[in-house]
């Protein structure tokens, strides 16, 4: 199964950042979604029960969020859901993913300061390409 989803919540994990053999930059962590309702009784919003889902992101969205992700932070993440089954013999179980498309701070709970990066260029012939895409940015 793989659909579109947008969850907030808690990086509950310090982000695990690696770069596999073949040069592929991978950042993952836990996160931590709870959803909030009102108790009617005392008129106080409380948390009510924790989703639990592992966040995968690669390439630039893995480097940039290996440098600007933290655990306790409060974040909004939109991606593809990957719902999936195990048996690893021993134990069994579900594992709900989300591959990340986008992933930034939450901004009710605070500030953020936005810094754009440039580019990684993979292939030099692509060097133009690239240069003319940032200069379009910039105009708009």
């Amino acid at each position: 199964m793989s659909d579109t989803i947008t969850l907030r919540g808690l990086v509950a994990t310090t982000p695990r950042h690696i770069t596999t053999e073949s040069g592929l930059e991978v950042t993952s962590f836990r996160l931590a979604s709870t959803n909030r309702k009102l108790d009617t009784e005392t008129g106080v919003w409380v948390d009510s029960d924790v989703n639990w889902f592992t966040i995968s992101s690669f390439r630039q969205l893995a480097a940039n969020v290996a440098q600007s992700i933290s655990k306790g932070e409060r974040i909004v993440v939109s991606g593809r859901l990957k719902v999936r089954d195990w048996d690893n013999g021993e134990r069994s179980g579900t594992s709900v993913e989300i591959e990340a498309a986008a992933i930034g701070h939450d901004l009710t709970f605070g500030t953020s300061a936005f810094e754009r990066r440039s580019l990684v260029v993979a292939d030099p012939e692509d060097e133009e390409e690239e240069v003319e895409l940032e200069s379009e940015l910039q105009k708009a």
